[in-house]
């Protein structure tokens, strides 16, 4: 096991911009250098997986090694954009985080079925956040042996 995580891109997806500042600051907390990129839809989520429209540049928008995935978005929920990525060949290989404020039974069953890797909800603290993202990046970064991009 190397000590450096692996150098892989970080895709969250969140409509939330208070949201998306959080999680930032807590991988950046837990000493994560992994780049992370921002989208806010489900719509944008696939956009950027499959470089079209305004992510069309594959070297500025490179395909993720993990994403995190909140359920509530605006234009193509979270659930949605899963099933989408999940029925692709050449996404369904990229672990899928659910990350989201949700703790509904049918939400975690859904998701599950769907083919997430994970379903975390939010922690209400930023410390617990913090936490929550050490656990998440020793797992998927130092642990785990995750398909080449």
């Amino acid at each position: 096991m190397s000590p450096n995580p692996k150098s892989i891109v970080i895709l969250i997806a969140d409509d939330d911009a208070e949201d998306r500042m959080l999680v930032k600051e807590a991988l950046e907390e837990s000493r994560l250098n992994n780049h992370i990129e921002f989208v806010e839809n489900g719509e944008e989520l696939l956009d950027y997986l499959n470089n079209k429209g305004k992510f069309a540049d594959k070297h500025q928008y490179p395909t993720p090694g993990l994403i995190l995935l909140d359920l509530n978005m605006p234009k193509k929920d979270g659930r949605e954009a899963l099933k989408d990525i999940k029925a692709q060949d050449h996404l369904r290989m990229i672990p899928v985080v659910v990350l989201t404020t949700s703790k509904a039974e049918e939400d975690i069953l859904r998701t599950y079925d769907l083919g997430v890797s994970s379903f975390i909800t939010k922690p209400v603290t930023f410390s617990s956040l913090v936490d929550v993202m050490k656990t998440l990046s020793k797992y998927w970064f130092e642990i785990v042996e995750l398909p080449k991009s």
